[in-house]
């Protein structure tokens, strides 16, 4: 799925259905091929995830935060992305 991509999902249990575009259409198949693995901007490298799921939250989808510690040469945390909403892709273009 690429930049340009626009999907139209719906959210299942609920009769809201949703157009999403672009970036945003990425992170959401991305986070639905993640399963509750979950997807962090390391396994699935984007300029923006916090973006992109701001404003899939912004129009109702949940997603879950986990914030991780990691080791390495600069130890912190990361975030993983975990997709709470149950939906279906209903169209892509």
């Amino acid at each position: 799925m690429s930049a340009k991509t626009k999907i139209i999902v719906r959210i299942i249990g609920s009769s809201i259905t949703l157009a999403i575009a672009g970036r945003m259409a990425w992170a959401l198949n991305k986070l639905i091929l993640a399963g509750e693995q979950g997807c962090t901007p390391i396994d699935a490298p984007a300029p923006r995830w916090s973006a992109y799921v701001h404003a899939l939250r912004k129009i109702g989808i949940v997603i879950e935060t986990i914030t991780e510690p990691h080791g390495g040469p600069y130890p912190g945390s990361h975030a993983r992305y975990v997709l709470r909403s149950a939906v279906e892709i209903v169209e892509a273009t």
